[in-house]
């Protein structure tokens, strides 16, 4: 699909680098393959807050993630995909919709009482629904964060069959609730009392005693029943394709993990217990606790890549495996993410536009059409999801897309790099950047200023350390033409320092 700002024909273009970057958005999309005659299947997986080096594939050196690493030496590796936005809702909003967020309706979380967050408005069309109109049965187990039950953002409303898990996001934070949803009835667990996601020790209670914790786990664990009920929906037979959309609340806090994950990695890190005090639930053992919870994700993942083996389904299903975000901060809720290096190299964390705040690991196989073992580090993002699959499945997009099919790149075909990538986020004090090859702009500060815009040269400078932004006024100039015309302004999520409110 064209990009908007390829559409445009009032931009006014500063220099001829600019016209170059814009007139190169005019680049066809689609296939002239012939409609497949059977669409494939599609298993899309998202874990929450999980680093860019956080799986053995793509770096990490003290968590195991040994099901995850054999995907990527099966499939293809993006090593410079970004996600929708830096922290969930607008990340899932520009997922579901292909609108990169100046143009996206969910720009920031945004709670809506009782339950949920603030919905996709109905005028939205969502992945669910192009696969849903190619003839898809279509299926959600997880955390939705895009609209409470029966508000115009509800699962079931917006392109999915059956929903089973977490709709609301604070929700989300006990692995050990009371409920779960299926799909617009309440599912008793059997935590009682459910474990909250936020709490800390009592002042009479030892930090150093194991005991003092043993109220923060619970019997229940709502990711088992969430993987349950996805294989579930593997099982049900039918001539129709499936699409499964499995956004896992691993590894976003709280440190909730069952005692027998935890035994894995006994004895494997030194440890200082977190009493609680920085948010979410205490835990005895923090660091063997957050990386059993990626452990026990990548664990899930293997056991729903081992039902498509004996359903037959592997060689027909696109398997595509990414994050919504970037890794939390540390010390937040006891998590120790610089200890085990979860972004590499990357500045930033989750709620930045730092490359560690929205580039993601991100993996996709589909036997015999991704070549095996490959890596491409074309840039790519959530919102080029919605034209990719829609092309590979023989669907038709949405013609208001933001993103643009990377169908050949996965193929192993040579693709012209992506144009330009554009980001803006209006919460942690309002975030914008575009992308443009290595360069990237950075703007922050935008709800209270003053306003700070920066210059990097990522091929140069990975670290994002070296600003060269004064040195540079013309390449900010360029830049910044593509940040002003893919900036709409939203009454809901504002950057009030550039919107005037």
């Amino acid at each position: 699909m064209l990009s908007r700002l390829a559409r445009s024909v009032r931009l006014p273009l500063t220099s001829a680098a600019l016209a170059a970057v814009i007139s190169s958005c005019a680049l066809p999309q689609g296939s002239d393959e012939p409609e497949p005659q059977r669409p494939p299947n599609i298993l899309f997986v998202m874990a929450d807050d999980l680093g860019y080096r956080e799986l053995g594939c793509f770096g990490q050196q003290k968590i195991r993630t040994p099901h995850l690493d054999e995907l990527a030496a099966q499939g293809m590796k993006l090593t410079r995909h970004y996600s929708g936005s830096p922290v969930c809702a607008p990340s899932r909003c520009v997922l579901m919709t292909g609108k990169h967020p100046g143009h996206a309706a969910v720009r920031n979380n945004k709670e809506q009482k009782p339950e949920g967050q603030w919905p996709l408005p109905a005028s939205e069309t969502t992945l669910g629904e192009v696969l849903q109109a190619r003839g898809y049965r279509t299926g959600g187990f997880g955390k939705w964060g895009l609209g409470p039950i029966g508000s115009s953002g509800d699962p079931l409303q917006r392109g999915f069959d059956h929903f089973f898990g977490y709709n609301c996001q604070r929700h989300a934070h006990s692995y050990y609730p009371s409920y779960l949803w299926d799909d617009d009835r309440r599912i008793e667990l059997a935590n009682k009392p459910p474990v909250p996601g936020h709490g800390r020790l009592k002042k009479n209670e030892d930090h150093a005693d194991p005991a003092n914790y043993t109220r923060f786990i619970g019997t229940d664990y709502a990711p088992d029943r969430i993987l349950a009920a996805a294989k579930d929906f593997l099982r049900q037979k039918g001539d129709q394709p499936f699409f499964l959309y499995y956004p896992s609340v691993i590894p976003h806090l709280a440190l909730h993990v069952p005692d027998a994950e935890l035994a894995a990695y006994e004895g494997a890190f030194e440890e200082k217990p977190y009493p609680g005090g920085k948010g979410y639930t205490p835990h005895f053992r923090p660091k063997a606790a957050y990386a059993a919870m990626i452990t026990r994700l990548d664990r899930s993942v293997g056991e729903l890549l081992d039902m498509l083996d004996e359903l037959g389904q592997r060689e027909n299903t696109i398997v595509v495996f990414t994050s919504d975000n970037g890794a939390t901060h540390s010390p937040i809720g006891g998590t120790d993410v610089d200890y085990f290096e979860s972004c590499g190299e990357l500045r930033g964390r989750k709620g930045s536009m730092y490359e560690g705040g929205v580039r993601v690991p991100t993996i996709v196989r589909w036997p015999g059409k991704v070549p095996a073992g490959s890596t491409s580090a074309r840039v790519t993002g959530f919102e080029d999801w919605v034209p990719t699959l829609a092309e590979l499945s023989g669907a038709k997009a949405p013609a208001d897309t933001d993103g643009i099919s990377f169908a050949a790149t996965l193929r192993g075909e040579d693709q012209t790099p992506r144009p330009f990538l554009y980001r803006e986020f209006a919460g942690y004090r309002g975030w914008q950047a575009v992308w443009v090859g290595d360069q990237k702009l950075v703007r922050k500060k935008l709800q209270k200023g003053p306003i700070v815009t920066e210059l990097y040269d990522l091929a140069q400078d990975p670290r994002e350390s070296n600003d060269l932004a004064a040195a540079q006024p013309d390449r900010v100039a360029e830049l910044m033409a593509i940040v002003k015309h893919e900036h709409a302004p939203s009454n809901t999520f504002p950057l009030r320092q550039i919107d005037g409110r």
